[in-house]
């Protein structure tokens, strides 16, 4: 019944910016440690940013690190991950995450995210 929908995604030029939002339904969205992760082709799936229940802690990878920001809003049940100053290396199909997992920590690279929404396309031109 856990639900997780992502939008935003969209064509863009290098330096733009875009807003992706991931709408969680189903379960108590507090009660979710929350991820960002991409994919481009040809690629392995890599981190972007974490964020714990209660928005007090975050982290985010290098790669995107000053450029990216994921924030959430427990009483929209909503993730959101704000991207500036995008790059064409920044290009990839995004998805949302959720860890009910209590041991989840934003810097623990070995998270377990069960819930995943279905991906929404970033593409930025040079």
């Amino acid at each position: 019944q856990v639900q997780l929908v992502e939008s935003g995604g969209g064509l863009v030029q290098t330096g733009e910016s875009l807003r992706l939002a991931c709408v969680v339904s189903g379960r108590t969205f507090s009660n979710f440690g929350m991820g960002w992760f991409r994919q481009a082709p040809g690629k392995e799936r890599e981190f972007v940013a974490a964020i714990s229940r209660t928005a007090g802690l975050t982290n985010h990878a290098d790669s995107v690190k000053g450029r990216f920001t994921i924030s959430r809003d427990n009483a929209k049940n909503t993730l959101y991950l704000q991207m500036d100053n995008l790059k064409p290396e920044d290009s990839a199909v995004y998805y949302c995450a959720a860890s009910a997992d209590i041991s989840f920590a934003v810097r623990n690279p070995r998270n377990v995210y069960e819930y995943w929404g279905q991906g929404t396309q970033v593409t930025v031109s040079a």
